[in-house]
């Protein structure tokens, strides 16, 4: 059973960083992990919207044979990225325009060793 107290405590920790707004955790089949989400959303729809999202791209970029590193919305004032984060789960971060995309898998990667242990 995951730990969902301490991903909370990690996924604030990431909120914390600059650039990122909001960041949730989803499960590949589409279920709310944990996070911090947007206050007018529902969270089984917008956690299966992501998990939806990520699969058709990863099946596009198979097709192509190449490596799904992530997927982007670009929104008027934000983006809402989308991360594989290994087998089981899927980092959602409304990010600022600023932040770098190519940056984040670097700046995940500690949090992420810290998660696997926890799902």
């Amino acid at each position: 059973m995951a730990d969902i107290p301490k991903i909370e405590e990690i996924l604030r920790e990431i909120e914390a960083l600059e650039g990122v707004n909001e960041a949730i955790l989803v499960s590949r089949s589409g279920m709310y992990i944990a996070g911090k989400l947007p206050t007018s959303v529902h969270p089984e729809t917008y956690a299966s919207m992501f998990a939806v999202l990520l699969g058709a791209a990863d099946t596009a970029s198979a097709e192509l044979k190449e490596t799904l590193s992530s997927v982007v919305v670009n929104l008027e004032n934000s983006r809402l990225v989308a991360i594989p984060d290994g087998p089981k789960a899927i980092y959602v971060l409304r990010i600022s325009k600023e932040l770098k995309i190519h940056r984040l898998k670097g700046i995940l990667a500690p949090f992420s060793a810290r998660l696997v242990e926890l799902l």
